[in-house]
């Protein structure tokens, strides 16, 4: 029985953010419900992938909040693990982003939760599974866990004839050994909206008209190139966050986690494949069709020469004064160690693998330079929780202007962020490759 006291204590969490399990069902009805359930896919005619997917579908929901205005969420888990549901990009207090290592409550199997919380900022975000996956394939990201999370302005939002969103994601993950012994994921099956090239109905537009793409990266652990056949994408957002430059480019680049915002002019008539870069990433089935009215035949696609991708061509020219910058500096060292023949590997942050890597001390209203120093042989795709850092430098070149949530260090080389300390509580940071992730490569910001 739900007591008096036990309603009016809820209704004290829900001023801020709360998750208590098995009582969501007593309280007064939900803006949203999110059903965590297995579930069948049928990524291809008679091809069925079975996973762990939000409301019976692949992606979930689209949810729609309003910056400011509070929303309250159900989450309720049949499916047979401990579940969270993390609220990526959103400036959350640490029990409700939706990580256990911050403190956000579990929600066991059979159980419910709910989620009150103020979304902001504006912009494309996404909510996710964040558990433990390690070498089974039928947890974590490896799933169909995933949805589109957008966050509308207070302000009248630019507007467009038609927007559409995306997502790339893979499925039916095993071990392949590398050249060094060591073992990574890779996939039988590539997808966007959980459907191979030409299965489901295609994106329906009209000559003349302007379309939004949002386009989300959603794979456990692959990057991915994408192109629009016959077509420019003109970049207006990184993560949900607005670029100083817009710029028209071939093709975009999304590690696993970030999100890209693109405007395209419809004005080549036909129809057309919107699709993955690498031949055989295209051939796993990561395309989609693009159709104008009135137009019929086959897709065509048109094979670009190289892969062309650049953060900084978004930012804007790097402030003079940035070389007096008071940010407090540190330093974060990747390193993997070789885990043996068979294994994947292990992975450090200053030498240490969490849960026993060092936790930062902030100080609030601070501002901080993390230094990433990619000593390993792999990109890492890093993301920080309940923050957005500004992008300084990247492999030794100077930039400003571009805020992210998550950023791509590519192998070998060192990218400069910055961020202010604005946000008390327990703040993770990792590497968002899932198998990284659940092999050391993650860390824990606290705030003094």
């Amino acid at each position: 029985m739900v007591t008096r006291r036990r309603l009016l204590q809820c209704s004290t969490m829900a001023a801020g953010a709360a998750v208590f399990p098995g009582v969501a069902s007593a309280l007064a009805d939900a803006d949203y419900t999110i059903d965590i359930a297995p579930y069948s896919l049928e990524v291809a005619p008679r091809r069925f992938i079975k996973t762990i997917a939000y409301n019976q579908q692949v992606p979930g929901p689209l949810l729609r909040l309003k910056e400011g205005v509070p929303v309250t969420i159900d989450v309720a888990n049949h499916s047979g693990n401990e579940e969270v549901v993390h609220w990526h990009g959103l400036f959350l207090p640490s029990d409700v982003d939706g990580a256990m290592e911050e403190g956000t409550p579990a929600v066991p199997p059979g159980s419910k939760a709910r989620y009150t919380y103020t979304p902001r900022p504006a912009g494309f975000r996404w909510y996710h599974t964040h558990t433990f996956a390690g070498g089974d394939f039928k947890k974590g990201l490896y799933t169909g866990q995933e949805g589109f999370l957008m966050i509308e302005p207070r302000e009248n939002a630019a507007r467009y004839d038609q927007e559409f969103f995306l997502a790339l994601h893979d499925f039916g993950a095993n071990l392949e050994g590398s050249g060094d012994g060591s073992m990574n994921p890779a996939y039988d099956v590539s997808t966007i909206n959980g459907r191979t090239l030409g299965f489901g109905e295609p994106l329906r537009v009209k000559q003349g008209q302007r379309v939004l793409l949002h386009v989300l990266n959603s794979s456990a652990t692959e990057p991915h190139w994408l192109a629009f056949a016959g077509h420019q994408l003109r970049v207006v957002a990184l993560d949900g966050n607005k670029v100083p430059q817009p710029k028209v480019v071939p093709m975009l680049r999304l590690s696993p986690a970030e999100r890209v915002c693109v405007e395209v002019e419809m004005d080549r008539p036909g129809v057309w494949v919107l699709g993955e870069v690498r031949k055989h990433v295209m051939a796993a089935g990561m395309g989609i069709v693009v159709e104008y009215a009135g137009s019929s035949g086959k897709p065509q696609w048109q094979q670009p020469e190289k892969l062309v991708w650049d953060y900084l061509q978004f930012g804007a020219a790097s402030d003079a004064s940035a070389a007096e910058s008071k940010a407090i500096e540190v330093p974060l060292v990747f390193q993997s160690k070789f885990a043996g023949h068979g294994a994947m590997d292990e992975w450090m942050i200053n030498g240490k693998s969490y849960p026993k890597t060092d936790t930062v001390a902030l100080t609030r209203g601070q501002r901080y330079r993390l230094m990433f120093i990619n000593k390993s042989q792999d990109d890492h795709p890093v993301h920080l929780h309940r923050h957005t850092f500004e992008l300084k430098k990247m492999a030794g070149r100077d930039t400003s202007g571009i805020l992210k949530d998550t950023v791509l260090v590519t192998a070998g080389t060192q990218a400069e962020v910055e961020f202010t300390a604005d946000n008390p509580g327990l703040t993770l940071f990792h590497c968002h490759q899932q198998n990284h992730m659940d092999m050391g490569f993650m860390m824990l910001f606290r705030y003094a």
